[in-house]
This record gives structure tokens, sequence and C-alpha cells, in this order.
């Protein structure tokens, strides 16, 4: 069941056709908090893949270094591959 409902929330997120169309999507989802933490995990994806520190990260996103590991761990299991 879960994976069903996994595939619906992705065939859906993919049919947005713009920007606003995702924001609101996702705005409509997630409460205020678990959108902070998506943009603030892609941050630190970026910041990771530009080649910043895991301290530079912490200090700039005040998030702790279990955080930004975890996006280590991810980046190393190859997801993240259009993100740069």
């Amino acid at each position: 069941m879960k994976d069903k409902l996994i595939k619906q929330l992705v065939l859906t997120i993919s049919k947005c056709e713009s920007e606003d169309e995702l924001r609101d999507l996702l705005k409509g989802l997630l409460t205020a908090a678990e959108f902070n933490t998506i943009a603030t995990r892609l941050e630190i994806v970026r910041m990771l893949k530009s080649g910043v520190s895991q301290r530079e990260i912490a200090e700039q996103l005040q998030v702790g270094i279990a955080t930004i590991t975890r996006g280590t761990r991810e980046i190393k299991l190859g997801h993240f591959k259009n993100i740069k």
C-alpha cells in the first residue's frame, strides 16, 4: 500500500507545470516546519556537492552534524544526481 501511495505522490508532483503550482501543492501537503526541513536538506546536499565542509554547513545552516552526515550518505548511495 505504501509503495502505491508513494507512486501517487511522485506522479502528482511530476504533473506540476509551474513553480507556483508545485509550491502550492507542497504548502498544502506539508506544515511550515516540514517545508523548511526539506528546503534545508536540499541546501545541505547542494553545499556538500560544492565541497563545503560539514562543519561549515552546520554553522551556516544551524543544523546538526548527524543531519549533514545523512546527506553525505545519500549522496554516496547515488541519490541527488540532478542536484548541483
